[in-house]
């Protein structure tokens, strides 16, 4: 398999994924600003996210994945079906137990996140969390779904399913919203119900690509038929590994509950600033991250289980390589062209000018760890690959207590914009502490001419940074929102140009891109 051909596929489709998810944020901002309600909405929005993360392509995906990739290279199709089927068993009982107490527990759950919201807030977050909770039932068999088609190398559907949900959502917006105002409601409930919708549709798509390569789980809905599936070793396997996984992804977790508490007491509005601003910094993570992620784990935990060290080693240094020369470029333009971005991408109706400012500035955060957030999407599978959970959620543990240190000084000093900072500085201590693991274990031998390499690729991005620093000082980005259409085609000629400047002195370093076309 062709591994950059295999990564640019997810990317495109992830790339689609993420404009359909700018649209999507650019309706809320347009709808709703940065005010109580959608303040309300992202807390709501965040508890079966995080709880996706947690059992879906977090701690279950890292425990799974590498589990199945290995059970099939070593024992064949018939006794991975069986796997299969047993994990997905259990998965179904505990994601209905789960959604029930999600429901059930809503009240706390919310106080937990955002206790800083007004009361109007967080009685609005409560109701959309009881809506959303299903969400999260739908998104575990999703995430179930694409670690089987990731392993047989299917790897369109998994990448291309998130587009339903941002269209669900942005058709929600606007059909919906009216009707809940009729309804006296307020408008912003239709989001949840457009995000309910997204989940079903995402979770639909599965079962026809499932049924193409003839693995369709089949889920024990009786109480024998669960006994039998908790008794499969495989079943023990995933849990006795998912439990350092959990740890391990909750820890992100908890930084997330963390942050979106602290900014509930920031001001109104502070928990929006930083979630557009999220929505920025996801755009290379999806791009490059998650599609690294999704095309290695598979083949690390491949080339493990044959004892095939060289190429194991190989498909590391290349993940990485390609993190430095996509990454870098993206983190240079989050710092010097944040402003141009937000502006753009946010800046009309309830979306104001001072709206923009608090979240280019986080922005600008996001943008100082990048690398280290893109790096540990290639390092961590390193360590997943070969069963180990547990260092990783040793540093991560590590890693949490220092953000909790940078946010001491520096939200008191830059406000939102150091929720972002913080983490963004504790993913580039989390990725070196990865890398020199790695090392250390022999696992990872950095291929010659590395130097040279980042030396090329950090010219490249500071010839486009330099671009883009002038650009987004000689235009007034705000000022230009009075002609939309224009300011558009601005962004449009200045990523274009950008993107020329960097790639054109890549190649005058001689830096081409089929140089990347690693075979796994």
């Amino acid at each position: 398999m062709n591994l950059l051909r295999a990564a640019s596929l997810i990317s495109v489709l992830t790339l689609a994924s993420r404009i359909t998810g700018l649209v999507r944020e650019q309706m809320v901002a347009a709808l709703y600003g940065a005010s109580v309600y959608s303040d309300a909405f992202l807390v709501a929005f965040r508890i079966p996210n995080m709880l996706r993360r947690l059992f879906a392509e977090g701690a279950f995906s890292q425990a799974f994945v590498p589990l199945l990739a290995a059970t099939r290279a070593k024992e064949g199709d018939a006794v991975t079906h069986a796997l299969i089927d047993a994990v997905a068993t259990v998965l179904l009982w505990a994601l209905l137990a789960t959604c029930v107490l999600g429901v059930v527990g809503a009240p706390l759950l919310v106080w937990l996140l955002g206790s800083g919201m007004p009361a109007e807030g967080r009685d609005a977050a409560v109701v959309m969390t009881r809506w959303l909770f299903p969400y999260i039932g739908c998104m575990s068999l999703v995430a179930l779904s694409a670690g089987i088609l990731n392993t047989w190398q299917r790897f369109l559907v998994p990448a291309a399913t998130p587009v339903l949900l941002n269209l669900a959502v942005i058709g929600a917006g606007y059909w919906l919203s009216p009707l809940m105002v009729k309804q006296g409601y307020p408008a912003i409930y239709a989001m949840a119900l457009g995000v309910v919708l997204g989940g079903l549709l995402q979770m639909g798509i599965q079962l026809p690509a499932l049924k193409r390569i003839g693995v369709v789980p089949k889920f024990g809905l009786s109480i024998a038929r669960l006994r039998v599936a908790f008794a499969h070793p495989g079943v023990g396997t995933v849990l006795s590994k998912m439990g350092p996984a959990l740890l391990g992804v909750g820890v992100a977790q908890l930084s997330l509950v963390i942050n979106t508490q602290i900014s509930s007491h920031i001001a109104v509005g502070a928990t929006s600033w930083l979630n557009y601003a999220d929505r920025l910094m996801e755009f290379p993570m999806a791009l490059l991250g998650v599609a690294l992620g999704a095309v290695l784990t598979p083949q690390l935990s491949s080339a493990q289980a044959k004892g095939d060290m060289q190429q194991y080693s190989g498909m590391l240094d290349w993940g990485l390589r390609m993190v430095m020369m996509f990454g870098l470029p993206c983190a240079v333009a989050l710092l010097v062209f944040a402003e141009p971005l937000v502006a753009v991408l946010y800046h009309r109706k309830a979306f104001l000018a001072l709206d923009v400012t608090h979240t280019a500035q986080a922005v600008m955060g996001w943008g100082v760890g990048l690398i280290g957030l893109l790096a540990v999407k290639v390092l961590a599978p390193g360590f997943y690959a070969k069963q180990d959970t547990r260092t990783p959620v040793k540093i991560a543990i590590s890693v949490l207590l220092l953000t909790q240190l940078f946010n001491l000084v520096l939200v008191p000093w830059v406000g939102v914009a150091g929720l972002a900072l913080s983490i963004g500085l504790g993913a580039l201590v989390n990725a070196f502490w990865l890398l020199r693991g790695l090392r250390k274990l022999g696992s990872y031998t950095p291929e010659a001419g590395w130097w040279l390499f980042a030396l090329k690729v950090l010219v490249a991005s500071l010839a486009m940074g330099g671009l883009q620093y002038y650009l987004a000082w000689r235009l007034d980005w705000i000022a230009l929102g009075a002609h939309e259409g224009w300011r558009a085609l601005a962004m449009a000629g200045s990523l274009g140009a950008s993107a020329l400047v960097y790639f054109a002195v890549l190649a005058l370093f001689g830096l081409r891109l089929r140089q990347f076309m690693r075979r796994g």
